[in-house]
């Protein structure tokens, strides 16, 4: 455990460092937050939050509340030393009024001997940039045995510091408002905060969180959860490996302070072909890695290789293992604390800072000795999964050297089942993957021929959420879609070849439908993860049903469209009677002069209908597919589509009840 050091126990306005002014974040507050959508609004929450890890990680106070109020405002306690209030010399306002007004203002800029050792947040513009983008902002500040509140809107001040009673206690509540003004849409998603503060939750050991939604009409539905890790970033790791099964059983961790800065990994194998390694800054997601990741894995691979040949598992003829060798089945977080992190990337998410890479280097290389020579058996497992790994890697190459001295994968013959379009703009292109040859044969003739193209795969595709690179080669229909996607796989994936732009999955709205589309997003998942990140991956959206109204066509796509417009039917012929929707009843078909037709496959649909209701991008509806979260995807696919038995099981009878519709 490394002991962090206060400089002082003084925390004053001398503390207080201001850069420049607020005017321009309300005229671009994308420049701040990143923009004014639904996860912009939710980094105000992230804002406030991260000035009372501060407090926490200096050491002061254990315990944060957040709470979301009906009025869809929030408030964020601590039990910190409380925002200074005594005036600030270079602005002659209170230091509180300062850190809420101006720009760049606060404890994170003076370095160790004035304001924080470390911080987290926008560098210190947290608490201005809230201020700036709410309607109201109130401060109520407990310190020095009294309570000052001071209010705030859209950057201003309304008025001077109060004291409104005494305490005893020390610590800042900050609420607010987010303004309408700026935020087209201001809804609190429960989900994203609780998995938010969850993961601050781990990346600060031992600080209890509280969060709590009082939105309900009925106080009795309002929720709270509540975290906090003893184990830190180890119980993160144990979470994450929670329904894997583990190689080795001991979560290797280290903490150590190291030339000013607190480097903090713990990592576990699990016998998967994925690696998982979430890094942090000073608790910011570095989700583009940087330099404390590259040191990481650095030191990683070498020690592994070193021990290994020390011990003779590694043999002397046998080449290193290589740094992809190591990694699978890898999850790891690598978490450092630094004073003046300097972020790159285009989404400001990559640490730049190059002592980073060295120290943490240095750090895990002792660590990660000293855990090898205590926990032997642990590191002849790793070691073992790693050489399982390059056997398998050189298996795989061989694969696609294979394929690729037949020309296949560049291109050059493409398989013979696709009908391709004519244009070669792979951002207006689209390929349709379709169920059988029938459906393929009506999409083939109802398509655009110029933008659309066409691959039927017969029955279902390898589950390769259980087979390795060159098994999956070896599949027919596999190896046919990686022809045609062009894009490549494995270590020679290039996504600048990709010929189509839209990936457009369409199967049967049946149970076999159902398997061969989870079949395939698990292909997607595991092995072109950036398509879907780039939202190229989609679900054709096939009607249920055809009715027939004399020479009208009404197609519908759910049971509760059918509903509607045999209702709207019904009111045109006089034959509505409240309540009475009775398709199967031949005389109210009659009357109404309807017919009903359940397709059960895009077989029984002629080329033009399937054009006209699931190919025309002027009409059709498409599910766009997206990975809001990708461990929570990952924990579903291992569960279903993985080799244990009984998570499946257990996964199909909890959710058993929410089936409709189920074709037998």
């Amino acid at each position: 455990m490394v002991k962090k050091e206060r400089t002082s126990n003084e925390y004053t306005a001398k503390s207080i460092q201001v850069l420049e002014g607020l005017e321009p974040v309300r005229k671009r507050p994308g420049m701040y937050i990143g923009g004014t959508s639904l996860e912009g609004l939710h980094h105000l929450i992230w804002e406030i939050v991260a000035n009372s890890i501060d407090e926490a990680m200096a050491g002061y106070g254990k315990y944060i509340e957040i709470t979301i109020g009906k009025d869809d405002s929030v408030m964020v306690k601590d039990q910190g030393r409380g925002i200074p209030v005594d005036k600030h010399k270079q602005t002659g306002l209170t230091a509180l009024e300062t850190i809420f007004t101006k720009l760049h203002a606060g404890g994170k800029f003076g370095g160790a001997d004035t304001g924080y050792k470390v911080s987290g947040g926008l560098h210190g513009v947290g608490a201005s940039v809230v201020n700036a983008l709410s309607v109201i902002t109130r401060a109520e500040i407990h310190k020095s045995g009294k309570i000052w509140v001071q209010e705030y809107s859209q950057g201003k001040t309304l008025g001077r510091i109060q004291a409104v009673g005494k305490t005893d206690k020390t610590g800042s509540i900050i609420s607010f408002k987010p303004d309408p003004e700026i935020f087209p849409e201001i809804e609190w998603n429960w989900k994203t905060v609780v998995d938010y503060i969850r993961q601050q939750a781990y990346l600060t050991k031992g600080v209890h969180f509280k969060l709590t939604d009082e939105r309900f009409e009925d106080p009795k539905q309002n929720r709270s959860i509540g975290f906090c890790f003893d184990g830190g970033i180890k119980s993160f790791v144990q979470f994450a490996n929670r329904k894997k099964d583990i190689v080795n059983p001991n979560i290797f961790y280290v903490e150590k302070e190291k030339d000013n800065m607190i480097v903090e990994v713990a990592m576990q194998y699990q016998d998967s072909f994925k690696d998982k390694v979430s890094s942090f800054a000073n608790n910011i997601p570095t989700i583009e890695g940087g330099m404390h990741e590259t040191g990481f894995r650095a030191s990683l691979t070498r020690v592994i290789n070193d021990y290994a040949r020390k011990n003779n598992i590694l043999r002397e003829k046998e080449n290193n293992l290589t740094s992809d060798d190591v990694r699978e089945g890898l999850t790891a977080v690598v978490s450092v604390k630094l004073q003046d992190p300097q972020f790159e990337g285009q989404t400001k998410s990559k640490l730049g800072n190059s002592e980073a890479r060295t120290i943490t280097s240095a750090v895990v290389s002792e660590g990660l000795n000293e855990y090898f020579e205590e926990n032997p058996q642990d590191a002849k497992m790793i070691i073992m999964k790693g050489l399982i790994s390059a056997k398998a890697r050189l298996a795989a190459k061989a694969a696609k050297d294979a394929v690729v001295r037949k020309g296949v994968l560049e291109g050059m013959t493409l398989p013979g089942k696709l009908s391709d379009c004519s244009s070669r703009d792979a951002s207006k292109t689209e390929l349709y993957i379709v169920e059988g040859d029938s459906a393929g044969g009506s999409a083939k003739q109802g398509r655009d021929r110029k933008i659309q193209a066409i691959l039927p795969l017969k029955g279902k595709i390898l589950n390769v959420e259980k087979a390795r690179l060159d098994r999956m080669l070896a599949s027919q229909e596999i190896k046919s879609l990686v022809i045609a996607l062009g894009a490549g796989i494995g270590d020679q994936l290039n996504f600048d070849k990709l010929r189509y732009h839209r990936i457009i999955i369409m199967t049967d709205a049946d149970v076999d439908g159902s398997h061969i589309r989870t079949l395939l997003l698990t292909l997607f998942y595991r092995h072109f993860e950036e398509l879907i990140r780039r939202g190229y991956i989609y679900i054709a959206q096939p009607p249920l049903y055809q009715i027939k109204e004399g020479k009208k066509e009404h197609y519908v796509y759910t049971d509760e469209e059918k509903e509607e417009v045999l209702k709207a039917i019904a009111k045109r012929k006089g034959a509505w009677v409240e309540g009475v929707i009775d398709e199967e009843n031949e005389e109210f078909k009659k009357i109404l002069g309807v017919g009903i037709q359940r397709y059960k496959g895009l077989g029984e649909m002629n080329p033009e209908q399937l054009w006209n209701t699931t190919m025309n991008p002027e009409t059709r509806v498409m599910l766009q597919i997206s990975i809001e979260d990708a461990e929570k995807a990952d924990q579903a696919f291992n569960v279903l589509m993985g080799s244990e038995v009984a998570p499946r099981k257990k996964f199909i009878q909890s959710h058993a009840n929410k089936v409709q519709n189920l074709d037998v």
